[in-house]
């Protein structure tokens, strides 16, 4: 895959695989940010889960990119994922860097290192002269990471019945 292998200063990004499954569970549990992601709350956690893990799977096997999997590289610990996707939002395809974290880790770092690592690849890699990133209104956190890799709030849209911002950065914008 695109970043199967690939490290950050403390962050191994490996391939999601179904044995993920059980460990992601975690996401879904006292987790606020739930209601930010556009997803079926009325089911349940290990459903949420392998729905999640089996998305990226097909996404993979279709060339749409996906979310990979963070390790943490001392305690060797499942941390989160984070990846491109490819997106149609308001009739137009464009791939957006994606980072979900467990919450546990939140606040420290990791989403915005491995958000920089995928948008780096993105754009050396000419995948794309501009990345965006759909985040609910009030996904205050995740605003904040977008802006830390030089993302700007482009526009206002609703995405699968969600007010989101949408964070853009273009390739000319990253060189500088």
């Amino acid at each position: 895959m695109y970043l199967d292998g690939a490290e950050t200063n403390r962050l191994l990004i490996r391939k999601l695989e179904p044995s993920d499954i059980a460990i992601w569970e975690t996401f879904f549990e006292n987790n606020n940010s739930l209601p930010f992601l556009g997803l079926d709350l009325t089911m349940d956690n290990k459903a949420q889960a392998k729905d999640w893990i089996e998305r990226q799977l097909w996404r993979y096997e279709n060339n749409k990119y996906g979310h990979h999997a963070l390790i943490d590289k001392q305690t060797n610990k499942f941390i989160g994922q984070c990846g491109l996707l490819t997106q149609e939002i308001n009739h137009q395809t464009a791939i957006e860097i994606g980072y979900h974290i467990l919450p546990e880790y939140w606040g420290m770092g990791y989403a915005t290192e491995a958000a920089k690592k995928f948008r780096d690849y993105a754009f050396e890699n000419n995948l794309s002269d501009s990345l965006i990133s759909i985040i609910d209104v009030r996904n205050i956190a995740s605003q904040k990471v977008a802006e830390k890799i030089k993302m700007k709030r482009d526009k206002q849209a609703s995405y699968f019945n969600l007010d989101v911002y949408i964070y853009r950065i273009d390739k000319e914008e990253w060189k500088k």
